[in-house]
Formats: C-alpha cells, sequence, structure tokens
C-alpha cells in the first residue's frame, strides 16, 4: 500500500489512505517496523478543502508530535502535515519551475505554504532578484519564516502574511513571474496575477484540475476570459499533468507568457 512520507532519516511521518475493509493499525504497524524513521502514521479521513488546502488526518500509531524537517534538493523544510499544506510528491514539479527562473527576476508566489517553491526557486536560481511568497494559513507563515532563515535566504525572500486578494496590490507592474499553486481557487487569483505582472509583461504558471479525456480545455477557457477583460495577450508555453487528483481527475499546470 503507497503512502506519502515527509521528514528525514532521523523522523519522518507516514500519511497513508486506508481501505474500510483493512486494518488500519495492522497497517501502520506494518510501515513502522519497515521504516525505522517513521515516528507517527496518520489515516487520511478527508480530501483537501478549505482555504487553508488541509485534509483531515487520524493519528492510528506513533508519536502525536506530528512536526518533522523535510529535505528536499538540498534544502530543509520544517512543518508539521496536519497543520499546513505540503505534498511531497510535486518536488520534481517545483524543480521544473525553478530551472525556468532567470536571473533578475522578480518572482510572486500566491498561496506559498511553507515557503516550499519560493527557497526552490531562489536555490535553483541564484540570481534571482527576489521571491515573494503570499500565504493566509498563519501557520504555513510561521513555518516559512522559519524555513526561510534555516536555508539562509531571507535576502532573496519576502514572506507576505494575509489575503492574497487584497496583498497582491502591492506589487501590482512589479514582477516578471507569478506561481498559483492553488489547483481549486487559482482562478479566484488570475486577474490580479496578471496585474502584478510588469507592464511588458511576464510569465504565469496556472495550477488547475483537469477532468476527464480533456484536462486542459477548461483552464485554457478560464486564462482566455481573464486576458479579454484585462486587455491581454497571451501565449501558451507548456501544458503538463502534475499528479492524480481524483478519479477521472488530474492537477495540471498551465506555463503561459502574458504580453
Amino acid at each position: 500500500m503507497g503512502f506519502d512520507l515527509i521528514g528525514s532519516r532521523e523522523k519522518a511521518v507516514a500519511i497513508v489512505e486506508i481501505p474500510k475493509d483493512k486494518n488500519g493499525k495492522k497497517i501502520a504497524e506494518e510501515i513502522m517496523i519497515k521504516n525505522k524513521n517513521v515516528k507517527s502514521v496518520l489515516k487520511k479521513l478527508s480530501k483537501r478543502r478549505g482555504k487553508f488546502r488541509l485534509r483531515e488526518c487520524k493519528l492510528i500509531a506513533g508519536d502525536r508530535n506530528t512536526e518533522v524537517t523535510h529535505i528536499e534538493h538540498g534544502y530543509l523544510l520544517k512543518l508539521d502535515p496536519q497543520k499546513v499544506y505540503f505534498s511531497p510528491r510535486e518536488a520534481t514539479e517545483r524543480q521544473r519551475v525553478a530551472e525556468q527562473v532567470e536571473p533578475k527576476e522578480t518572482v510572486l508566489v500566491i498561496g506559498s505554504g511553507v515557503a516550499v517553491l519560493p527557497i526552490a526557486i531562489a536555490k535553483k536560481q541564484s540570481g534571482v532578484e527576489k521571491v515573494v511568497g503570499i500565504e493566509i494559513n498563519k501557520a504555513a507563515h510561521k513555518y516559512a519564516e522559519e524555513n526561510v532563515r534555516i536555508n539562509k535566504l531571507a535576502h532573496k525572500i519576502t514572506l507576505v502574511s494575509g489575503d492574497a486578494k487584497t496583498k497582491c496590490k502591492k506589487y501590482f507592474g512589479r514582477c516578471t513571474r507569478v506561481l498559483i499553486p492553488l489547483p481549486l481557487e487559482s482562478e479566484k487569483f488570475l486577474d490580479v496575477a496578471m496585474k502584478c505582472l510588469k507592464p511588458g509583461g511576464g510569465i504565469i504558471h496556472f495550477y488547475s484540475v483537469g477532468i476527464g479525456d480533456d484536462l486542459f480545455s477548461g483552464s485554457l477557457l478560464t486564462i482566455k476570459k481573464s486576458a479579454k477583460r484585462l486587455g491581454k495577450r497571451i501565449k501558451i508555453l507548456n501544458k503538463k499533468e502534475i499528479l492524480p487528483y481524483a478519479p477521472g481527475k488530474w492537477k495540471v499546470c498551465i506555463d503561459f507568457k502574458v504580453s
């Protein structure tokens, strides 16, 4: 049975989806026996939901303290998966985007969580001018501040706590690239993301959930409508399937240029 593993060789948390007809306690014990670093096992009780993108979980084995330090591509991320959104499965996608950032760019991440994307970008592209992360979950913002500190990136990363719809206004016309890694809510922030780009334009990485055989048509329509409202032109650069989201659904990303 597959499970998500968050943490390090010293301490990790396993998050597992257990069918109703299976013995959760037995499965948790087997996971901990085979993975000595797993100190806690959490059973998924719900899908991710709400503005904090959290899922309800139940501790079925191990330590009640589920705070860990996760290691990804050489940087450290302190977090508690019960309090903040974090997906270890998206490490490759984070690197894909980080590799596209060029020196002297100003990048904005709407829904930056524990600052994993800002840190991934600043680590991969040391010549980036500034990476701004906006996050509404106060617990995630607190972890983000700690993560920026322990990775020694305070000179590159600015963190903002609050609702991106209002906090983004400060960055209108100042960014070369905007990421919206909020698959269920990205449409709400698309207009402000476009407004954050410099007058000459820039690039947006738009995440959403695709359904059925045509995963991108709905998002493409949303992007075109937003561009038309704001009098912008767009050019699609890439369309990518990221991860299965639910039966018949995929988390996807569309990279596009705005001018």
